[in-house]
């Protein structure tokens, strides 16, 4: 057990009863049973046979629907699979309650090993950020390209908005705000989740916030759902405070991947100073800050990400295998 890990506390056998998961138009969902855990993906038919494939990690507290916006935009450029983690999404908790960033890594290459899937286009938000960097650091044979947006690696000086996040590292302190919030509704849940994630929450749809207040209801009524949330939000600060190799620093710089990082200038989760940091420690790297974007900038600009990959790829030599076809085009 590495020293990020957390100790073992088994997982409900029984299965919630709540609401189903919503998928989008073209979207479709699956489970994987890995030993230990059970992965649920959410992908879309490829455009076309022999396209390259692509995987998306979500953030602390999100899911593979994050990703809806923009895995459409990239149909003719790869075969898209994004993962809702352990005890996220539709996947139920790990066996042995493992949510550290390592935990995480190991369920994403457990699940490309055991279906020949690499290398994939790898794609992280957030803490998927640090995930998909221990990922490409320790198995680059698994990795064609990293993009990473709004990437959760160490900072000195945290900002000041995103402390109540990490607040929920320490003990006790999850079950205290449930107590606390027990009588919000998930619509004010929604709105302030918004609020931390979005640089202009102005901008979501109705349609999208409404089906964010579903998926938040959802998720409310699932046994585990506080406790996967204090327990990974436990893995990233011990990931942030972990020294020697694993270090996520250190790991940065061993990614061999071309990598694609993406900041937004109004995030309040990810300071928008680390982005020069970031782009010295990928000894392959292209940077691309959006001054507007907030914390989840795949959900607010999915057009210029979905460019921004683009040209990654092409760039990288990675377009000859998409072919010419794209639907994130000019």
């Amino acid at each position: 057990m590495s020293s990020t890990d957390l100790p073992s506390v088994l997982a409900t056998s029984v299965a919630p009863k709540v609401g189903a998961v919503r998928v989008a138009a073209g979207e479709r969902l699956r489970k994987v049973g890995l030993p230990g855990i059970t992965l649920t993906f959410r992908s879309r038919p490829p455009a076309r046979e022999g396209l390259p494939p692509a995987l998306y990690v979500h953030g602390l507290g999100g899911s593979s629907q994050n990703w809806s916006a923009l895995m459409p935009l990239l149909d003719g450029l790869v075969d898209s699979e994004a993962v809702d983690l352990p005890g996220f999404g539709d996947s139920p908790p790990p066996d042995d309650g493992d949510y550290s960033v390592t935990g995480h890594a190991r369920a994403v290459i457990r699940y490309l090993d055991s279906a020949d899937r690499g290398p994939v286009h790898l794609i992280g938000n957030s803490m998927g950020g640090a995930v998909t960097t221990r990922v490409a650091a320790v198995r680059p044979d698994l990795v064609r390209t990293l993009t990473l947006v709004s990437p959760a690696l160490p900072e000195v000086l945290v900002q000041r908005s995103a402390v109540p996040t990490a607040l929920l590292a320490l003990p006790g302190v999850a079950s205290a705000f449930t107590r606390f919030t027990k009588d919000w509704s998930a619509e004010q849940r929604v709105r302030g989740v918004m609020a931390l994630c979005y640089g202009d929450p102005t901008i979501v749809t109705p349609e999208a916030f409404r089906n964010a207040v579903e998926e938040m209801e959802r998720r409310l009524a699932l046994p585990y759902f506080w406790d996967a949330m204090a327990r990974s939000a436990r893995g990233i600060v011990n990931a942030y405070t972990l020294g020697g190799q694993h270090r996520l620093w250190r790991q940065a710089e061993r990614v061999l991947a071309p990598t694609l990082l993406i900041y937004g200038g109004r995030d309040q989760l990810v300071s928008y100073r680390m982005a020069q940091r970031a782009a010295r420690a990928f000894r392959d790297s292209r940077l691309l800050t959006l001054p507007d974007a907030g914390h989840v900038a795949m959900m607010e600009y999915p057009e210029t990400v979905a460019t921004s990959i683009r040209e990654l790829l092409a760039e990288t030599g990675e377009l000859a295998d998409a072919g010419t076809t794209n639907s994130a085009g000019s």
